[in-house]
């Protein structure tokens, strides 16, 4: 299983010295304890790979290594972070991916201490997520060419993602099984393999009846393919295939905020709780493990109304 995940992604490019033998399978081995306890994704377990190379580089060049490292070692680390003057959001998930795994080592008894229990993580405000208003929603659903087969998918994808939340790479990856129209919903494999139901509403269920009527045949062109969502060629789009689309449609809307990947998830959270609904039925569309991930929403939403309550009170 080392190999497997040794494979998910490079190392960090650095002009140090590749490091040494038993540094990368020590990674490997929390990869693997981390993997067979918490079923993390595969991007989220590279992540952290990455964040413990990066970490393991700077210890070795320093004399000392990962299994070695002392408080003073890590708040060494920590300052060379500061001092390349390294955001400090990554810093703090740096310290996190070394928390993850001094803890993950004392409790398998690879180490007898936890050099980083009493290093303090910096105090970060989260960052309020990208939305759109509800006419730019409107303008983006617009926007496709519904007359074309791709025009069709895309229209379908984008009603989708505003119905129900979903992760774009939840959204590519849909299966045609995975989709019941005679209930409106979508059975969703989420984040550590949870899997969800959600409910799409009336809009996209026709939006999806008539695709699966209409345009993913002319697309496929009697090629076998088990995604909803397929391109030509005959397989499922991917994540930066359809990132592209979303930008290429915001421009024919004319929306002029800056968009990310998650900017309709976002605008379906938003939009849910500006209309009342309840932040724990929110939490459960999303497929969210922690309140405390969503309740950033409710932050966003209190933003709307002070700035409509800026702009059109007449004592404001």
């Amino acid at each position: 299983m080392h190999e497997y995940f040794a494979k998910m992604s490079a190392p960090e490019t650095t002009a140090s010295a590749p490091l040494p033998e038993n540094q990368i399978r020590l990674i490997e081995q929390f990869a693997d304890a981390l993997w067979m306890e918490r079923g993390l994704s595969k991007n989220t377990l590279a992540a952290y790979q990455n964040d413990l190379r990066h970490a393991a580089t700077w210890l070795v060049d320093n004399n000392s290594s990962l299994d070695k490292a002392g408080r003073q070692d890590l708040l060494g680390y920590l300052a060379s972070l500061v001092d390349q003057r390294v955001q400090p959001r990554t810093s703090a998930r740096r310290l996190s991916s070394l928390r993850q795994f001094y803890q993950l080592a004392v409790r398998e008894h690879w180490l007898t201490e936890d050099p980083s229990a009493l290093i303090e993580a910096p105090k970060l405000g989260r960052p309020l997520p990208k939305s759109l208003s509800e006419q730019d929603v409107e303008a983006l659903l617009m926007a496709p060419d519904v007359e074309t087969p791709e025009g069709e998918r895309d229209r379908c994808m984008l009603e989708l993602l505003y119905a129900t939340g979903l992760r774009v790479s939840e959204l590519v990856s849909l299966q045609v099984n995975e989709v019941s129209l005679s209930q409106g919903l979508v059975r969703i494999t989420g984040k550590g393999g949870k899997e969800r139901l959600v409910p799409m509403g009336e809009e996209a269920a026709d939006w999806l009846r008539r695709f699966s009527a209409g345009g993913r045949a002319e697309l496929l062109k009697a090629q076998p393919c088990d995604a909803f969502f397929p391109t030509r060629r005959g397989d499922a789009m991917t994540r930066q295939a359809f990132w592209y689309r979303i930008k290429k449609h915001a421009a024919t809307a004319g929306i002029k905020t800056e968009l990310s990947p998650h900017t309709l998830r976002h605008a379906f959270a938003t939009h849910l709780i500006n209309h009342g609904a309840d932040l724990r039925v929110v939490q459960l569309l999303l497929g969210h493990s922690s309140l405390s991930t969503t309740q950033i929403y409710t932050h966003v939403a209190r933003e709307r109304l002070a700035s409509l309550h800026q702009k059109h009170h007449p004592r404001a």
